[in-house]
Parts: C-alpha cells; sequence; structure tokens
C-alpha cells in the first residue's frame, strides 16, 4: 500500500481540520518512482522505518535512510520514491504558530524518543480530540520535530543545463576517474568556468559535491544489501578503507556504523500507552 497521490485526497488531507494528519504506513515505494510532481498546503513528514527514501525537489535530492526523517514544507512540489523496499509512516502537519519548525526541506534524525511518538501518531484516528490525550502527544510531536538535529544528507541539482547534464553522467559513470578539467570539456566548459558555476549553483566544490554524489549513491545500494567492499568498487574506490574514510569525513561515521545504528528494530507499540 502506498500513499494516495490523487488531487481529491490531497485536498481532503489538506482541508481536514487537524493539524496533523496521517497516512497508512508505506510497504513500497518503488510504485511512486514514476509519479507526477506534486505539492500540498499541509508540511510533510516522511519517516523511514525501513529502506531509503529519496525525496526530490527542483534543486535537490534530500535522502533519508532509516530512522531519519524528510520535513517537506507546506506548498512545496516534490516527488518521493523508494529504492528498494520501503516501509515508512506519512504525516501532514499543518502547526501552530509555536514551536518553530523548519523552514526549508531538509532530513533530520529521528531518536528513539520521537520514533515512538510517530509510531503513536500512525494509530491515532483522523478527528483525534485535539484536547484530550492525542491532542497532547500531537503538541510533544510539534516539539521534538523542532529540535531534531539536521543530517547533510542532500545531494543539490544545480538549475544549469550543462551541469544537470553533468549531473547524469556522473551517475552513469560514478567510477569514472576523470580529472575536472576532462568532466568540464565533456559538457563545453572550461575548468574554471565549471568550478566557478558550481561554486554559485550548489555551493560546493567539484569535489565536494561528487563526494556527496558518492554519499547517496553508496546509501542507497548498501541499504539494498549491497557489500561495503561492492559499493566501494561500484564508486572507483581502490580499496574498501578509501571509500571508508571518506564516507566518515561526509557523514561522521563509517558505512556500517552509520547503517547499523539505524537498522535496528524499533520496537512497536501496538497496545501501548
Amino acid at each position: 500500500m502506498y500513499v494516495d497521490l490523487r488531487s481529491d485526497w490531497l485536498s481532503y488531507v489538506d482541508e481536514l481540520p487537524r493539524p496533523l494528519v496521517t497516512a497508512n504506513a508505506v510497504a513500497n515505494l518503488e510504485a511512486l518512482e514514476q509519479s507526477p510532481r506534486h505539492h500540498h498546503q499541509k508540511a510533510q513528514l516522511l519517516f523511514t522505518v525501513r529502506g531509503v527514501i529519496n525525496c526530490e525537489v527542483e534543486d535537490a535530492v534530500w535522502i533519508v535512510p532509516p530512522h531519519c526523517a524528510v520535513w517537506i514544507p507546506g506548498g512545496l512540489p516534490h516527488t518521493v520514491f523508494g529504492s528498494g523496499e520501503v516501509e515508512c509512516i506519512s504525516l501532514f502537519i499543518q502547526p501552530p504558530e509555536a514551536p518553530k519548525l523548519p523552514s526549508d526541506c531538509c532530513t533530520v534524525t529521528v531518536s528513539s524518543f520521537f520514533r515512538h511518538l510517530l509510531m503513536r501518531a500512525n494509530t491515532l484516528p483522523e478527528l483525534y480530540d485535539v484536547n484530550g490525550p492525542d491532542g497532547r502527544i500531537v503538541s510533544v510531536i510539534f516539539d521534538e520535530l523542532a529540535v531534531a538535529p539536521v543530517e547533510d544528507l542532500r545531494l543539490p541539482i544545480p538549475s544549469d543545463s550543462r551541469l544537470k547534464k553533468l549531473t547524469d553522467l556522473l551517475i552513469a559513470a560514478p567510477a569514472d576517474h576523470a580529472t575536472v578539467a576532462e568532466w568540464a570539456s565533456r559538457i563545453a566548459l572550461s575548468e574554471r568556468s565549471l568550478s566557478r558555476m558550481l561554486v554559485e549553483e550548489v555551493g560546493m566544490s567539484f569535489g565536494r559535491w561528487r563526494r556527496q554524489l558518492h554519499v547517496v549513491l553508496a546509501l542507497r545500494r548498501l541499504s539494498a544489501g549491497q557489500t561495503v567492499q561492492a559499493v566501494a568498487m561500484d564508486l572507483g574506490y581502490e580499496s574498501a578503507s578509501s571509500f571508508v574514510t571518506m564516507f566518515r569525513k561526509m557523514v561522521g561515521k563509517p558505512p556500517n556504523r552509520y547503517l547499523l545504528e539505524r537498522l535496528r528494530p524499533a520496537p512497536h507499540e501496538h497496545g501501548e500507552r
């Protein structure tokens, strides 16, 4: 089962007079890969229980590994698709004036306590009592979301057509060891122009932008069950250790530890209060 993207259903969600509306947990998001770009008035919080979610907006792709969530502000056109089998919880949110929630699309870390709250929210009736226990659960969810740490799991997508072509080339051949000058020549730019345009459009050097792409590709493949050794070879690293060093510098932890912390099964709270 997956989130219904029909305009009438999204309109119903937007018009439902509650600050938080839950959608059923998603068993497999691969069906959404070809879905049209859409938006809704309420913001959306997509929490990944299993697998990796990809949220694509006009200028970036956000990667959401297990036990993280992507925050999509209301009115922002986007598409969401899964890498492999994905299970997630979707919340549509129209929060009160306080607390302050993120103003931009971002990936946030979901703590164990926050995770339990989201599992509980998934059982709320549509027209829950905003002044009762369910309403207090929703208020605490807003408090936790306001302080959730933001993770740097964003791949900026440049708007220039030549840089978009470069993005496609890098994704198609991530192990290609061409120099910056060689990549620039393939899209009819000088090395200096390429470097300047990347800084202007995505705020990164070519090297950092490419490493960020490798992190994105690695998380997708590792979550699908590939080994660190296989991913390192696929991405063109001389050894698994050199890939692990890059991943640790970009993300803060080696890949196995990073995913292990997120793949531990979350306790279900069916019947618990």
